[in-house]
């Protein structure tokens, strides 16, 4: 290669001429194991020099088969998949499902479990946000962020762990509810974690946003347009960063959310800098929405009392024969939703999720389809990374945010 480049250019040619080097175009594999692809994402990366000329995503290496398997599991055993396809917004998951289940059986949610789903569903939204902007600026170079959003992630991780037990895959959404009421400590430690969470999002922007390398960086990379990002599907913050105010929450609103007060946060380019600075505007709202919650959040039941429904109390099984057919009835074969199918989409960290679900009367489902969003999301990659720089793509990718449990299933 050297040799052919010194034919080509005699030693005595002229300074401009000299400078003039050929590249060729390559094609590359970027994944499907490597840190910045967020999961593994395979990516076939034609390029001329450092210009991306084509990318081609290869999906599939995460493939569970969880909606086949789903189809041959009663409704309350799904509870254990749904998590596991976006771990870091796993309670959209699970909120979705029981919303569809719900509308299908005709399941009457209590208000105080109503609230408590919206404030989960929030503080989980929060920390999928936060992995977002600490890895996304990880992948950028900035290694501080990382730190400072994983401290807040920590402390709401502990919070889950107080409520369900765990830190990732909660199964405490049930259908007709939740699994259990608060524990006695719950409450007062989100009302101090509420109470800094706001000025941590003030350290964060200062950190990122105001930063003349992050905007040097951002500012004009990936740009998606508005009517491209309509054409291709996305939704969630990608397609709000491009100016489109459309957010489940306010256009189908379920658990009550019509009744809360949050704006939804809007960008005007659609590049890699509007996408982080509106979730970082969305963090600003979810805290807004968990304070309404908590001042709403009244004594009461937290399962729907019919016992086709829910599982009798266990204190019950030691003096109600009945209780004992409804729980072996529950746990052995489960309920028997009529015939018919449904839809219910909710926004989830990175998009609107929905669950179809089709029910033949049996105590399983006969077919399940989730719309997940990181899926759809993902097919915008080669517009926004063509004609950018390999560091660009980079950027571009994590500013989609995918889960590639959630692009997989």
């Amino acid at each position: 290669m050297r040799e052919e480049f010194l034919e080509e250019i005699p030693l005595d040619a002229p300074p401009e001429e000299a400078k003039e080097l050929r590249t060729e175009v390559m094609t590359l594999n970027v994944g499907p194991q490597h840190p910045s692809t967020h999961g593994v994402l395979r990516l076939m990366v034609t390029l001329s020099g450092e210009e991306v000329l084509e990318v081609v995503p290869h999906i599939g290496y995460l493939h569970t088969g969880f909606e086949k398997t789903m189809e041959h599991r009663t409704y309350l055993q799904n509870i254990t998949y749904t998590p596991r396809m976006d771990y870091l917004h796993s309670f959209a998951h699970d909120l979705a499902y029981a919303l569809a289940v719900e509308k299908l059986v005709g399941a009457v949610v209590p208000p105080r479990a109503e609230t408590i789903r919206v404030i989960l569903n929030e503080l989980s939204r929060l920390a999928s946000h936060l992995v977002f902007l600490g890895t996304g600026l990880l992948d950028l170079g900035a290694l501080t962020p990382f730190f400072y959003a994983f401290r807040e992630r920590e402390a709401i991780l502990d919070l889950f762990e107080w409520v369900t037990g765990q830190r990732f895959h909660h199964n405490y959404i049930r259908i007709g509810g939740v699994k259990e009421d608060l524990p006695e400590e719950f409450v007062p430690e989100l009302k101090k974690f509420l109470e800094v969470m706001p000025h941590r999002i003030d350290e964060y922007e200062a950190l990122f946003a105001e930063s003349p390398i992050f905007y040097e960086r951002a500012r004009g990379v990936g740009v998606i347009p508005p009517e491209v990002a309509i054409d291709l599907g996305l939704t969630g913050g990608s397609l709000r960063a491009s100016g489109v105010n459309y957010d489940v929450r306010k256009a189908y609103p379920y658990s009550g959310y019509e009744t809360y007060t949050f704006d939804v946060p809007l960008g005007e380019r659609g590049d890699v800098f509007d996408r982080m600075l509106v979730r970082i505007r969305e963090m600003r709202e979810s805290v807004k929405i968990i304070k309404q919650a908590l001042e709403r959040l009244e004594p009461g039941p937290v399962r729907d009392p019919n016992p086709q429904i829910t599982p009798p109390p266990r204190p019950l099984l030691e003096t109600s024969m009945e209780a004992v057919i409804y729980h072996f009835k529950h746990y052995t074969e489960g309920f028997h939703p009529p015939k018919g199918e449904v839809y219910v989409p909710t926004e989830s960290a990175r998009g609107e999720l929905g669950y179809y679900i089709v029910s033949d009367g049996g105590s399983m489902p006969y077919r399940v389809k989730v719309r997940a969003p990181s899926f759809v999301n993902l097919q915008s990659l080669p517009y926004a990374c063509k004609g950018e720089q390999v560091p660009d793509m980079v950027a571009i990718i994590a500013s989609l945010d995918p889960v590639m449990g959630d692009v997989d299933r």
